[in-house]
């Protein structure tokens, strides 16, 4: 399914979104009973490996039918092996601007998911710089959107550079470990369409006291502001025309919250571009996060349409019909092909134990 096929034109850009960032192999334990106890050892009772980092975005944007490329450095290894094939004929993703680095291993993540939450571990060095101007020559590419992780006192020159070719910029942040959580500081917030952090990054970036008059502070700053609340869903404030929307959270049976960010990042982006409203731009993104927790390996984890029809068609056919609570999701009667809402096809590719399974047609 091409969810841009209605504004599609010949004029338009080959890349609908761009990104770049580090690919990590994410290795995850779930089922823990609590969290490791330090002098112990720990049993889990699941474990997935899948490509991490910034895969997680690459294949939500990809599963969700937008053209994806990504610029990435990939380790001359196993793993990186791994990761490359996974994303290039797996997922489907571009990598035409993306390399592999000789002698240098791929970063790990091992992350252990428990009581609804997870704990890191990294190991990783950053990839030495290939000869030539810049780490990825063309880059960024033509696109209509491109997705930043912004740092705080740090600028990165492809963002300006992509906004400048017209793309429109789609922007999370992580925790400031500084303390200053000063908006000044994230510089390349002048370039971004929408701003998309959680809660507490919110209003300790803006100095409130609550989400929602975060999201109205932020969108001083940016035309879109978007503040995820978890369960309890998220708002959001459009600055350009002043229109609001909170759209609560769904509830499920939360595996391993690994990359919910993202894909929930990737679902809002796929609607923006497609023009839908906001409220419903909110309501898919949060859906396509809540049944991203439901499977464990990250990336690997994201929904599709496939699985977005699924739970649509398992809605409707509760007993006594859609809950009120879910019949704001009715607008995906329009967007789903009558077929998806019919059939449901083969499981999609998911985390697994190890590297060396074969993996069948």
């Amino acid at each position: 399914m091409d969810p841009l096929r209605e504004v599609r034109a010949w004029q338009d850009p080959v890349c609908d979104v761009f990104l770049t960032g580090t690919v990590f192999l994410d290795i995850i334990f779930t089922g823990l009973d609590s969290a490791p106890v330090r002098g112990t050892e720990s049993w889990a009772r699941g474990m997935g490996s899948s490509p991490g980092g910034v895969a997680n975005m690459a294949t939500a944007l990809a599963r969700l039918g937008l053209r994806t490329s990504l610029a990435a450095a990939f380790g001359d290894d196993h793993y990186g092996e791994y990761c490359w094939d996974t994303l290039e004929q797996g997922e489907g993703i571009d990598l035409s601007m993306s390399r592999t680095i000789p002698g240098w291993h791929s970063p790990v993540t091992v992350s252990m998911a428990y009581e609804g939450e997870r704990t890191m571990v990294s190991h990783g060095h950053e990839a030495p710089p290939p000869a030539g101007p810049g780490p990825f020559p063309n880059c960024p590419p033509r696109a209509r959107a491109a997705v930043a992780s912004l740092e705080p006192g740090r600028t990165e020159e492809w963002i300006a550079a992509a906004a400048g070719r017209g793309s429109r910029i789609f922007a999370d942040v992580g925790w400031d470990d500084t303390g200053r959580w000063d908006l000044d500081g994230l510089a390349d917030l002048a370039h971004c369409e929408a701003f998309l952090p959680n809660a507490a990054e919110a209003m300790r970036y803006t100095g409130t006291r609550c989400p929602r008059a975060a999201a109205k502070a932020l969108a001083e700053r940016v035309p879109i502001a978007v503040v995820t609340m978890g369960p309890e869903g998220s708002y959001a404030v459009d600055g350009r025309t002043g229109e609001t929307a909170q759209v609560p959270g769904i509830t499920v049976d939360a595996l391993d919250p690994t990359g919910a960010g993202d894909v929930y990042v990737a679902g809002f982006l796929t609607g923006t571009l497609a023009g839908w409203p906001l409220a419903d731009r909110l309501a898919f993104a949060g859906l396509t996060a809540a049944l991203s927790v439901t499977e464990f390996g990250g990336s690997l984890s994201a929904p599709g349409w496939e699985e977005v029809a699924t739970w649509w068609r398992q809605v409707r056919g509760l007993p006594g019909g859609v809950p009120e609570e879910l019949r704001r999701y009715g607008f995906l009667e329009d967007l789903l092909p009558d077929s998806a809402l019919r059939e449901q096809r083969g499981p999609r590719r998911r985390a697994v134990p190890t590297l060396g399974f074969p993996v069948s047609a």
